[in-house]
């Protein structure tokens, strides 16, 4: 592979770094990416690509053709989170909106989408300043609502792999608590499959000096949190993998009120079918157990209102891509990965078009500028701010560099060659 054209788009990298800043002072969540999808279509137009913006909602699809050849789709995500942003930086956000239920949050980029929109548009840049070098087509796809787990699914509803071309494979990466430059990667299964649940349970409202009167939804709510525990520890076989998460729990609005209703927000993760619909079938089941335990006289309201796939690298197809990654990084660089708990809705792209998908980590944090003595004595890794963190945020360099080059050197694995 000939070497990546940077020299070619000179202040390229400058220009990106000032791009990441301005989507991460101007975050915007999910399903309301009006002004990031405006940036991201006045970035990748003058490059050539086909632009089309609404797809899915706020998605935008940039097409470059190139003569015959492969279909590479580059996917990457745009959305921020409802978190305040305590990072100090300059750039920091102050934005403040209303999220889907009309409540007022701060709104931040706390899980690096905006440096994998940079990144994207980078890559972009230098495939198009390139196009002598390789033939085929690149399909650019900004996905919006990753953090809701419905963007990708919006996209391919709204006709994606019918109104542009249909990929041959599809790439994607996500920036993390690796060091800065680092990449890591697995075959196989990756992220956890993903299933959240809204449960409504019913009792009967009363005052809290007569808890005799009433049907104390506070107190099942606690059961059934407690009970919850034992799904993993007791249903999901000690050789497959299970998370049981209760994140939200809402009940009351006054210490001497017993409330009539309960509200419970669970997520769960799992690597197989079977093991997700013991767990999804579980938890049912103990809230219903639990309300009928308490005398409750209405059952339990189940809304399973998000839903990610297992994201699952083609072997073949990461073996490759990482021998790419491998011969252009140096070997130094790469790091073999663990499954990760955490879910993508990318591999909804690989799935609905039934092709190869592959996706890697690569590292945005300077350990050299941390405290390791802090870090080690202070529980380890696992107190390096990370994604999701109000703190997080990735260092721009290399980051940034090697998120772009990433990208180029996986695409030009699979488009086909000029030279």
């Amino acid at each position: 592979m000939a070497a990546l054209p940077w020299d070619r788009s000179p202040g390229l990298r400058e220009q990106l770094a000032d791009f990441y800043r301005d989507l991460h002072e101007h975050p915007e969540l999910s399903l309301q990416e009006f002004r990031t999808a405006e940036r991201v279509a006045a970035a990748i137009g003058p490059l050539g690509f086909e632009v089309t913006t609404g797809v899915g909602g706020t998605g935008v699809v940039g097409v470059l053709r190139n003569g015959e050849g492969p279909v590479v789709l580059l996917r990457a995500d745009f959305d921020a989170l409802p978190v305040e942003e305590k990072t100090g930086l300059p750039y920091a956000s102050s934005v403040r909106a209303q999220d889907h239920s009309g409540v007022e949050v701060p709104v931040m980029h706390a899980c690096g989408h905006d440096m994998h929109a940079a990144c994207l548009v980078g890559a972009a840049t230098l495939l198009a300043n390139s196009t002598e070098e390789w033939a085929g087509t690149v399909v650019a796809v900004f996905q919006p609502a990753e953090e809701l787990a419905c963007g990708a699914r919006n996209m391919v509803a709204d006709g994606l792999f019918e109104r542009f071309p249909r990929p041959d494979i599809v790439l994607a990466q996500h920036v993390g608590p690796l060091p800065a430059g680092m990449i890591g990667y697995r075959g196989g299964p990756v992220m956890s499959g993903m299933d959240a649940v809204q449960v409504t349970l019913h009792g009967r409202g009363g005052h809290g000096s007569r808890p005799e009167a009433a049907i104390d939804t506070v107190l099942m709510a606690a059961n059934v949190v407690t009970r919850l525990q034992g799904i993993v520890a007791r249903e999901v076989p000690p050789a497959d993998t299970a998370v049981v998460t209760v994140g939200r729990l809402q009940a009351g609005t006054k210490d001497n009120i017993i409330p009539d209703t309960a509200e419970l927000g669970i997520t769960i993760r799992t690597y197989d079918e079977k093991v997700r619909d013991l767990v999804r079938a579980a938890i049912e089941r103990i809230a219903r157990a639990e309300a009928a335990a308490s005398g409750a006289e209405r059952e339990p309201e189940f809304d399973w209102n998000l839903s990610a796939p297992i994201l699952v690298n083609d072997p073949a197809a990461t073996d490759t891509t990482v021998a790419a990654f491998t011969e252009h990084f140096g070997v130094q660089r790469l790091l073999p990965m663990p499954q990760v708990n955490a879910s993508e809705d990318a591999g909804v792209f690989g799935a609905s078009a039934g092709v190869p998908s592959v996706y890697w980590f690569w590292g945005g944090i300077d350990f050299a500028n941390l405290d390791l003595s802090e870090v080690v004595e202070g529980g380890g890794i696992d107190k390096v701010p990370a994604n999701h963190s109000p703190e997080f945020a990735p260092e721009i360099e290399p980051t940034l560099s090697t998120g772009v080059e990433a990208m180029v050197v996986a695409a030009r694995t699979w488009l086909g060659r000029t030279t």
